[in-house]
């Protein structure tokens, strides 16, 4: 636990810091590690916030938690399952900071239920562009800032301390892996996930257009005299999904159980080849060390070189979460198998907790959203590099849904204040960044 005299003195010396920064320089956090999926930033003065990386308190009794802002989840989980207790939601990779959840947008398996990390925010002190270090709550004197942040990304101020909620934790989470028709796919996650029943956690892997499963989960205290599942070790855990219908993990393991590989992602380094896995060491087997690898390719651009060389087309990156309508989710997956053609897809049923919207991600309370996940790449076209991508954003509009803004994004300015609700950003930009001093969202997500 990180002191609270320790967090005050951590704020007031980023503050100072950040005070000295001369006008019109740009400012960015540094992180040793990132979720997004964008290379290549300009230069910008860095933000040293290492000294915020902590949990300051957790009360079981309240069930709530203070976080520092660059605390990753692996740091949260290990302080609050201390406690028998866990984030509502907890997002599947290990490194993705509450803050960076918070200002951008995190999905998991809880989410039916308890929506997306930052509707669980109770409060959160932010560093707004001017240097000033202010609290928003619900309904408070910074209730715009509370609503806005989410889907900011860092362009309206940095959240130093946030205050979350908290929800008890069994000691088992006892999977059912259900394999669902084409044509009862929507229909099944609907009913899975009413409200009003017992499920703690639902998701989906799409292995293909007629190869779908549901993964179904319960805490439980009782392992039945089961041993838990390791998918830490030689065992991958998306492929346990077509394999098992039943399973059994610590609720640790649960948390994490897409992290070790990725998804599904590591095979592209080799990873779940089982003599690769061998010499690989388990401390390696994370989401953050396959990242890098990704990053040191996008910088040495060595798989294009290699395809250059072999003669084969270049590839289009396609890295996207989007969130689909339950009742048109069959459409979009149509299009997608005929025109994309990425396999696995991951699916993550989302519905916001209350009435509350969220101005610059307006998804409609009481509606029930799936995340759809696809990571991977496709031939690219010649002469439209971006063709998948466009297509993609073009078919989630067409079915009102929405798009995720952590990976590559490519409307233009017009289109994108439209979707993202402008006029709330604008006037929340003209309160706590007069100046611009951070930048503007629309530039910094396509940039």
């Amino acid at each position: 636990m990180v002191p609270r005299a320790v967090h005050d003195a951590a704020v007031a010396d980023i503050v100072r810091r950040y005070r000295a920064v001369p006008d019109g320089r740009r400012v960015r956090l540094a992180k040793p590690t990132s979720n997004l999926f964008r290379f290549g930033a300009p230069p910008a003065e860095l933000l040293d916030a290492s000294a915020l990386t902590g949990v300051v308190d957790v009360d079981p009794v309240a069930r709530t938690a203070q976080v520092q802002g660059m605390a990753t989840y692996e740091t949260i989980v290990d302080a609050t399952l201390a406690h028998g207790l866990m984030p509502l939601v907890v997002p599947q990779l290990k490194t993705i900071t509450l803050g960076g959840a918070v200002t951008g947008l995190g999905i998991e398996s809880s989410s039916f239920r308890h929506g997306l990390p930052h509707e669980s925010v109770l409060e959160l002190d932010v560093l707004t562009a001017d240097g000033e270090v202010v609290t928003a709550t619900p309904d408070g004197e910074h209730a715009d800032l509370y609503a806005g942040f989410p889907n900011s990304y860092g362009t309206l101020g940095y959240a130093l301390r946030l205050t979350v909620e908290l929800q008890p934790v069994s000691r088992f989470v006892r999977l059912e892996h259900r394999r669902v028709p084409t044509d009862e796919l929507a229909a099944t996650i609907a009913e899975t996930c009413d409200p009003g029943g017992d499920l703690d956690f639902v998701d989906g892997t799409v292995f293909g257009r007629d190869d779908q499963y549901l993964t179904l989960g319960t805490f439980t205290d009782d392992a039945a005299g089961r041993r838990p599942s390791d998918y830490t070790g030689q065992q991958v855990f998306y492929r346990s999904v077509g394999e098992r219908s039943t399973d059994l993990l610590t609720a640790r393991d649960y948390i994490w159980r897409w992290d070790t590989d990725w998804f599904w992602c590591s095979r592209a380094f080799g990873v779940q080849n089982p003599y690769v896995r061998r010499l690989w060491p388990r401390r390696y087997r994370r989401s953050d060390v396959y990242r890098r690898l990704v990053a040191l390719d996008r910088r040495t651009r060595f798989t294009s070189r290699l395809r250059r060389l072999a003669g084969k087309p270049q590839e289009e990156l396609v890295i996207q979460d989007v969130e689909i309508p339950v009742e048109r989710l069959a459409e979009f997956l149509d299009v997608f198998h005929t025109e994309i053609g990425i396999s696995p897809v991951w699916l993550c049923p989302v519905r916001l907790r209350g009435e509350r919207t969220w101005p610059l991600y307006p998804m409609t309370p009481g509606e029930l959203y799936v995340n759809v996940g696809f990571w991977s790449a496709v031939p690219e076209v010649p002469g439209r590099p971006d063709a998948h991508n466009r297509r993609i954003e073009r078919l989630v509009a067409d079915l009102d849904g929405h798009k995720s803004l952590y990976s590559t994004v490519h409307y233009g300015a017009d289109e994108f204040w439209e979707r993202y609700n402008g006029p709330v950003y604008r006037a929340l930009k003209g309160r706590y960044d007069p100046r611009g001093r951070l930048g503007d969202l629309h530039t910094k997500v396509t940039g």
